[in-house]
């Protein structure tokens, strides 16, 4: 098993060493950064497993170098202890604030620093680990959207797509991403879906039409027990129900279908439309639109959805999409 990597930060190097003499005889490997923008540099090179840092230092200080991990979609869950001599309980309140994970004090008592460290690189183990099978989860859904020779990168654009919608309706970062990533996986239940159905070069028999139907509940189950993707789930599931309740695969509807969840069905159907599929050549933009229009009167989409769609498109607002 590889060694957890540990990263003090300290500009005094007594204090350095001083930890390190605590940690080196637990088996860590240990690295040392004497303020905090060689403390970036070097988690920039090779993330270390966690950070023991000091608040007061010259050049960056400790908010400082926290704000940047934390910030950072490659750091974030790196976990941080403050190690200060700064006992007032305003500077740990803003450290809190600021994403710290744990606060100690100087001097600090070594059994609790050393019960820390191990809790907190026992937390980061368990991450890792459901971060890498969100991973492979995300590489499954790519395979199954591989299988289906209509559709070329449908799940890649839905995630751009909703995403643009999502900023248009100034959603926060979080939630941009649970939409993206549900792009990528809401079609995860198809791997249930024999090839024959999924590249059948016309519509569907009603008969196949309802296996098809099963892939949202598939895809959920498939999720479940992931607490790392369960904000993505309900996307999954419910990206094939109507407002009017009308929708499968549990005919929901109104208030129940949340907004992250109708953004995702309204592009989904938009890029259906625009796309080509086995039974039709791709709509242009403004019919692909006008239907979505015709649709969200019927009481199937969230008007306001399909209006920031429209805005976004016309605005070409969000970058380049994915090739079709």
């Amino acid at each position: 098993m590889n060694k957890s990597r540990i990263l003090i930060v300290d500009d005094e190097a007594g204090n350095r060493g001083l930890v390190r003499r605590v940690l080196d005889p637990l088996g860590y490997e240990v690295i040392e950064a004497c303020d905090g923008q060689e403390a970036l540099a070097l988690i920039a090179a090779d993330r270390p497993d966690l950070v023991l840092l000091d608040l007061v230092m010259p050049r960056m200080d400790g908010y400082a170098v926290v704000q940047a991990l934390k910030s950072d979609p490659n750091t974030r869950l790196i976990p941080v202890v403050m190690l200060t001599s700064q006992d007032q309980l305003s500077e740990k309140v803003r450290a809190v604030e600021f994403g710290v994970d744990d606060y100690l004090y100087k001097p600090f008592h070594v059994e609790e620093l050393t019960a820390r460290v191990h809790s907190l690189l026992a937390l980061k183990r368990y991450t890792d680990e459901l971060e890498h099978v969100s991973k492979v989860i995300e590489g499954i859904a790519e395979v199954v959207e591989s299988r289906d020779r209509y559709t070329g990168n449908h799940c890649k654009r839905l995630g751009s797509y909703a995403v643009r919608v999502g900023r248009f309706l100034k959603l926060e970062q979080e939630d941009l991403d649970v939409l993206k990533l549900g792009g990528v996986l809401h079609d995860l239940g198809k791997i249930a879906v024999s090839d024959t159905i999924l590249n059948k070069p016309g519509r569907l028999t009603p008969e196949e039409f309802e296996l098809m139907k099963r892939h949202p509940q598939v895809g959920s189950d498939l999720l479940r027990n992931m607490r790392t993707l369960e904000r993505v789930m309900p996307l999954v599931r419910h990206h094939h129900e109507k407002l009017d309740g009308t929708g499968y695969p549990d005919r929901i509807g109104g208030k129940e279908i949340p907004l992250l969840v109708r953004i995702t069905s309204v592009v989904d159907v938009f890029d259906a439309l625009h796309s080509r599929r086995p039974y039709k050549e791709p709509f242009d933009l403004e019919r692909s639109l006008g239907i979505l229009r015709e649709e969200a009167s019927k009481g199937w989409w969230d008007r306001e959805v399909v209006e920031a769609l429209d805005r976004t498109m016309h605005d070409g607002a969000g970058g380049e999409l994915p090739p079709p």
